[in-house]
């Protein structure tokens, strides 16, 4: 039996061939474009998601026997707001979950209808990239789209509805929809009626590894595949990259550095953060997790490397960076580049390289971009630390994951042991071992992660680094209170 994985990525789709074992089959990765309107927006056509996906899953098969495909599954980019009019058409680009126009209607939500209550509604507050808000802003902004939507959903989502008909979503990307009674795993009439819509135009609620439907006559026929194949809910690319590393169960870590990076603490009980820093979400393995999300992680290196320095030799660039510079760099990188989530909550921050001298070098600035995202992760487990959790080791997947440097610098810069799994897919891999607890291969999600998922290598902290760190990253905690007010007058 085998096994198909989509991860509907920002910048791409990936998709994974995998058989009941784990064994890696095939992979596929198709782009899209992602346009950004006006300082701050963020936007994609979801049409372009659907035609990508359907020619990966053509490439994907390619030579493989289709009667032994027998499921299939999602991990998505979170928080996107998708809207269907009533002949289920796309009504307009996608508004995604790094675009921080929304700062109006978050002021409106915890300000006026106020933190507690929001609390009390979802296990959330108002960030600028979840769904809720992006609904106040058509609302306020595009009020005749706003009048014409009969669905809402999710990136992930629309894909499942295009290739089953069932309009539907999962508990762990509902959560970060601010819509979502986490904790009873339900949609909040209270929050509904917040955003002035009914649960008609809401999607029925799944668990992950749950069963949504199979393909369209139309989509099987296309593809060549059986129309039998069973299609899983899937979940947010988050709780599906934490499946494939094995985060489930409890109090477990993964960070994931992709295009945003995320402390994702895996929970058999459900919980809130006091201060509202981290999200208090559904995971996939059917419990619990708190995430804190920074927008912007590996993104910063790409966006230091491509547009930047104008080069694609990462490798190159990193290899003049040695372990005795740890620590030692006094140059500071604030990795803002999209706003912030977690813990400032503040769309209005902005990127900045700090401490420049005349004798600074290029390598510092290459190392305190990396050394930037690090801190921006710390700041996430320092708020789970102060919580209680005791993070000792963490998981470690995305496409950042690949640099041994960036692996030794979050180790030490965290002071905790870091473990890869032996395959980095992440999102994709969880995808298909959902689609498989689906199937009947496996009885759980737990069971599941036990059969499949392998590490290769771990990095562990330095007694001597991590001191040096520990100074560095209370020099970096001073800058952006410094810089908040500053920030804010950026921004038309």
């Amino acid at each position: 039996m085998k096994f198909i994985g989509i991860d509907l990525g920002t910048s791409s789709v990936k998709l994974l061939l995998m058989n009941e074992a784990g064994e890696i089959l095939n992979s596929v990765s198709r782009e899209y474009p992602i346009s950004f309107p006006k300082p701050g927006w963020s936007e994609q056509n979801p049409i372009d998601w659907y035609n990508e996906t359907i020619k990966g899953i053509k490439d994907l098969i390619k030579g493989v026997d289709k009667a032994s495909i027998k499921g299939l599954s999602f991990g998505g980019q979170m928080h996107g707001l998708v809207i269907l009019d009533e002949k289920d058409e796309v009504i307009r680009p996608a508004i995604l979950w790094n675009d921080g126009r929304t700062i109006k209607e978050c002021e409106y939500l915890n300000n006026e209808i106020g933190k507690d209550k929001l609390s009390e509604y979802t296990a959330n507050i108002a960030f600028a990239g979840f769904t809720a808000p992006k609904i106040l802003w058509l609302k306020n902004n595009e009020k005749e789209s706003y009048d014409r939507i009969r669905k809402i959903m999710l990136p992930k989502d629309y894909l499942a509805y295009r290739l089953t008909g069932v309009f539907s979503t999962d508990v762990s990307d509902a959560s970060g929809m601010l819509l979502f009674d986490v904790k009873n795993r339900k949609w909040s009439k209270e929050m509904l009626d917040i955003c002035g819509i009914s649960e008609d135009v809401m999607p029925r609620i799944f668990e992950s590894y749950e069963k949504i439907g199979t393909f369209k006559a139309d989509v099987a026929d296309e593809l060549g595949l059986g129309r039998d194949v069973v299609v899983a809910a899937g979940a947010g690319d988050n709780a599906a990259a934490a499946v494939g590393t094995g985060t489930v169960g409890d109090s477990k870590c993964n960070i994931s550095l992709g295009t945003s990076g995320t402390v994702f603490i895996s929970s058999k009980e459900f919980g809130v953060d006091s201060k509202n820093a981290l999200h208090s979400f559904a995971h996939a393995d059917g419990s619990y997790h708190l995430m804190g999300c920074m927008l912007s992680a590996a993104s910063t290196n790409s966006w230091w490397m491509d547009k930047i320095l104008n080069t694609k030799e990462y490798g190159k660039e990193q290899s003049t960076i040695g372990d005795d510079a740890f620590g030692n760099n006094h140059v500071y990188f604030l990795p803002y580049l999209m706003g912030e989530r977690s813990p400032h909550n503040d769309p209005k921050a902005r990127g900045a390289f700090i401490g420049m001298t005349m004798d600074s070098t290029r390598s510092d600035m290459t190392q305190a971009v990396l050394e930037g995202v690090a801190y921006g992760l710390r700041d996430c487990v320092e708020v789970a630390r102060a919580q209680g959790i005791n993070i000792q080791e963490t998981y470690l997947c995305g496409g950042g994951a690949k640099s041994e440097l960036w692996c030794k610098i979050i180790a030490n810069v965290l002071n905790v042991k870091v473990i890869k799994p032996v395959s980095e897919e992440g999102p994709s891999m969880g995808a298909c071992m959902l689609a498989m607890v689906a199937c009947g291969v496996y009885k759980n999600v737990e069971e599941a992660v036990t059969k499949i998922v392998k590490y290769s290598k771990s990095y562990t902290p330095d007694e001597q680094i991590v001191s040096r760190y520990n100074e560095r990253y209370n020099e970096f905690k001073m800058l952006y209170p410094a810089l908040k007010d500053s920030f804010a007058t950026m921004i038309d």
